[in-house]
């Protein structure tokens, strides 16, 4: 991950920020609150690998229930706080989806997801994923899940909770707000 301070030359917009990420769409990146840009690094192929079970897991599952809309890595959410962020797999209820125009689907989206999972890969600080799930929560996610799978340790985040740390955990579910949601992360935990 490299980090850019643009703030004394350049104040990106909405609109400058999405062209740059098409213009560059072998690189990801995510703009901060204060207006830097962060440019991810590629995944290697054990993270894919974690990061595709976990997104088609949710995927298959909601696409059962019908209850909202699931989206992969490579979708940008603007957050309250003018951050644009993009977790690793992410879920909005279908009456929020609803609330949006069409314009507002095909862009970068203008809401906070009520769901996210963040899959820490090697090339992560866990620090730094972890004050990005905080920022999550502090912009409105209902529940988030931090997987580290260096440690086999999955930290939980809801709005005025402690955060929780499971340690070794095989499935993790939340049925008050993903009803028969359930994750398993023998593929994902696994050496």
């Amino acid at each position: 991950m490299l980090t850019l301070d643009l703030r004394q030359n350049l104040e990106l917009t909405d609109d400058q920020f999405e062209k740059i990420c098409q213009a560059n769409q072998n690189l990801k990146f995510e703009r901060t609150a204060t207006g830097e840009l962060i440019i991810l690094s590629l995944t290697g192929g054990e993270t894919g690998e974690r990061n595709a079970s976990l997104t088609g897991q949710l995927w298959l599952w909601n696409r059962q229930s019908k209850s909202g809309h699931a989206f992969d890595s490579s979708t940008g959410f603007r957050l309250p706080n003018g951050a644009i962020r993009s977790p690793d797999a992410a879920w909005i209820s279908q009456e929020r989806w609803q609330g949006l125009t069409a314009q507002q689907r095909r862009k970068l989206v203008p809401i906070c997801p009520d769901f996210i999972v963040e899959l820490c890969s090697p090339s992560d600080n866990l620090e730094d994923v972890q004050l990005k799930m905080q920022e999550f929560l502090e912009n409105g996610i209902k529940l988030g899940w931090l997987i580290d799978p260096e440690t086999k340790t999955l930290e939980i985040y809801r709005p005025n909770q402690e955060r929780e740390i499971l340690h070794h955990p095989t499935t993790l579910s939340e049925e008050d707000l993903l009803p028969g949601f359930s994750l398993d992360l023998s593929d994902i935990l696994a050496d």
